[in-house]
This record gives C-alpha cells, structure tokens and sequence, in this order.
C-alpha cells in the first residue's frame, strides 16, 4: 500500500514553488533495510512491554464454535416425551429391584437391659463423664457394659448372601469439624504431619500421640452384635458373623496400612478407647491397626446424618442349615451395647439391619421414586404443552397477517408473456403465489 504526501518542490525559474506529490511507501515488503531494522527494533520493544499479554488462541479468548439451539414445540415435546417414556420404565425396574430385596429392621436405641428393668442407654450414660463436643472436657473409656436381647421370625428365607448392618439416625458425621478432624498420613501407616487437625483429639494427658488421633477415630462405633438361629424345637445355634472383607478393598490397599516397624509403645490411644490401636480384634491378628476393618469402614464418613453401615457378613460356608439362604423361622439377637448416644440435648437413634442384596444393592427406594416423579413431570409438560400448541398454535404462515390496508396483497398469477409486470413471482419453486402491489 502506497501513501501519497504532497512536498514542497524546488523553485521553479520564476521564483514560484510548486506542489509535487512525493510517494512515500509504505507496504512492509518493500520498505528499506533500514526501515525493516527500524521496524524490528520497534516490534522488540513492544514485545517487552507487552510480554504479560495471555495467549489470543480462540480457547483462551472464548472464540470456540459455539451452538445454542432454538427451542420450538417442534424439539421441545419430543424431548420431553422421549425423558418421560424413558425414566418411569428405569424408575419402575429399580423400585423391583429394591423391593426384592429382604431386609429385617430392629431399633434399639432404648432396648432394655438383660435385667428386665433398666435402659441400657441409661446405664451406658451414667457410667460416662465428659460431652462429646470440641472442647476442654474429654470422654473417659467406658469399661460398663450392657446386653439386650431381641427375639424375631422371619417368615420367608433370605437369600445368600446375607449382611448384617449398623445404622445411626440424626448422627452428623458430615460436620465440617468433625470430617476434617483425622490424619490420612497417619492413618496410612507413615509419620503424621497434620496432628494439628486432630486437635483436641491429638495427645493424650501425659503428652503422648494419640493413634488414631481425630475426633472421627475417638468416636467409632463400639456395640457388637451375635445372631443365634433356633431350628424347630431345637436350642438356638450361633450364626457364624465374618467380621472380615467389610471395608472397600481400595481402602484396605491404599488408604489405610499398619507402620512397617509396629506401632510405638509410647503411643496413646483416644479417651473413648478401652484397647489399644493393636488389640482391637484378639481373635484375628491381622485385623488390627489401622487395618481394622471396623475402623477402616467407620472412617468413610457418611454423607447424610441417617446411615448405616456395614458390620459383618453372614458366613454361609460354615453351616448346612443356611449355606444357601437365612432361612424361615426364629432368631435371637444379642447387642452388647457400649456406644452412648443418649445426652442433654442430643440423642442419636441406633438401629440394626439383616439384608440381603439385589444388583443394585441394597435397599434403597429412593432411587426409583426420583426417576418416576421426574419421568412424570416430563410426561405432565409434554402432555400440557401439546394440548397448549394444538389449541393455540399457530404455523409461520399464520403469523403474517394481511388487510386491506395491507400494502402488498396475494392475487391469482397471470401468465408471465402477458405484458404486466404488476405480478412478480414471489418464489420460484411455487409460482403460484405472487404478490401484486394494489392501486
């Protein structure tokens, strides 16, 4: 590109001066050497100035292509009639499959002792000092305990295999506090370095590192249970409980691991423990540790204050009686109840739970009933608007409303040799429709 600039030119032979034009070029492929250092030098500098400049490539700018659709009825109803004819059929199979699903349920938060006469969250409670809350005040291990018994029937077999599950209700071991209040470093059997977000839960009295520390690990669930079966007339019999292969084997591989040199026996243990880290299951060595199964299982916090967990597996090898299924018939249930949940202002449900599982798991009907109510709600919308559409609805054609003060009005086509250039056509696909402009 040229750029013309007008110069004052020598004085002609009468002493006048004269404008000639000058060209002055200006396209970068044909400028001087010297011009192109200039430039270079010129393009250095800026670069410098600008070296902070992000990146103009379309990601980092918000250029990508982009496409928004156009909902019209003609995409909106089908959409809502495929969501709907393909939810409540998910939703009706997952609601069978729960459903299929045997499960016994026994509450015993206030079960009553051996005795016949006491409450065992009574005599759990006045054995104990201290809140459980963040604070000075500290638990004290509880070494009283207490046993209930409950006698159950069930009336159909459940089939193997068979679990047996702990629940907790209105237990928030969702709180930001208590969630955060544990040491994975720790708990993966290396040294710790977050002990500061066990506290108080971190040292013992005599100044000692507590393992586990937190508040999550000072708070594991302590009640056991025994499940006895009584064939007819026959005493009841002990239903073998493996208290193994419970916790998520990603867990047991990754996250929770026993030292390589042994636990320190300087260590101490958390103020609501009556053992140590290393004795928590005498009758299965490698069950101990940070590689105890309850405590692996109980450090997964749950995300909802009404929860179970699992406890034990029914061990379906050891006995003929239920190898293939639970069978019908009577049952016995002893609860060594340790664990308190009954305070002044505060009080958490315990329950107990004998289940089986489907494909999907375990009992769970709240699944199903999210899909059928959204697939109903889709059906509900489809259904109203396509009444809306069928009543109301108007094609484009419709929507071009002309009078008679209309400037443009539709007349019949003439013949295109006759001469009047009045009648155009107005598409050439369908020359049939023409506008002619009225006098």
């Amino acid at each position: 590109m040229a750029e013309v600039n007008y110069t004052a030119s020598t004085a002609s032979a009468n002493g006048d001066e004269s404008l000639e034009p000058s060209v002055e070029i200006l396209d970068p492929r044909i400028t001087s050497s010297s011009h192109s250092n200039d430039k270079h030098s010129e393009d250095s500098d800026e670069e410098k100035k600008v070296s902070n400049r992000p990146s103009r490539d379309a990601w980092r700018q918000q250029r990508l292509p982009a496409w928004q659709p156009i909902l019209t009825a003609d995409t909106v109803l089908p959409a809502f009639f495929l969501l709907a004819i393909a939810l409540i059929p998910i939703g009706a199979g997952l609601l069978v499959s729960s459903n299929s699903v045997k499960e016994f349920v026994y509450e015993y938060t206030d079960c009553i002792s051996t005795d016949g006469k006491t409450k065992c969250s009574d005599i759990i409670g006045k054995s104990m000092n201290g809140t459980f809350k963040f604070g000075k005040k500290k638990w004290r291990g509880n070494k009283i305990k207490c046993e209930c018994i409950h006698n159950f029937t069930i009336d159909t077999p459940f089939d193997a295999p068979v679990f047996l599950y702990y629940g907790l209700s209105n237990y928030y071991q969702n709180h930001r506090r208590y969630a955060k209040s544990r040491d994975d470093t720790q708990l993966a059997g290396k040294q710790a370095n977050h002990i500061k977000d066990c506290h108080p839960y971190d040292y013992d009295k005599n100044n000692r590192l507590i393992a586990p520390c937190g508040a999550i690990a000072n708070s594991l669930f302590t009640d056991t249970f025994q499940l006895y079966y009584r064939p007819t007339d026959s005493n009841y019999e002990p239903i073998d409980l493996a208290q193994t292969h419970i916790a998520w084997p990603t867990d047991k591989e990754y996250l929770f691991n026993n030292p390589k040199d042994g636990f320190d026996s300087k260590i101490g243990r958390p103020p609501l423990w009556t053992k140590n880290i290393d004795d928590l299951d005498p009758n299965h060595p490698i069950n101990n540790g940070y590689d105890n199964e309850h405590l692996i299982v109980w450090m997964r916090t749950a995300a909802f204050p009404t929860f179970r967990k699992l406890w034990a597996r029914i061990d379906h090898d050891q006995n003929m009686l239920w190898r293939q299924s639970l069978p019908a018939g009577s049952y016995q249930l002893k609860i060594q109840y340790n664990y308190r949940t009954h305070f002044d202002s505060y009080t958490a449900g315990k329950y107990v739970y004998i289940s089986n599982t489907s494909w999907l798991g375990g009992k769970n009907v709240f699944l199903g009933y999210a899909y059928i109510t959204v697939g109903t709600i889709c059906f509900i919308l489809w259904l109203s608007f396509l009444i809306l559409v069928k009543k109301y609805g108007q094609k484009p054609k419709d929507i071009v409303d002309i009078g008679k003060k209309t400037k443009y009005m539709f007349t019949k086509p003439k013949p295109v040799d006759s001469g009047d250039e009045s009648t155009q056509p107005l598409n050439t696909n369908n020359p049939t429709v023409t506008f002619s402009q009225s006098q």
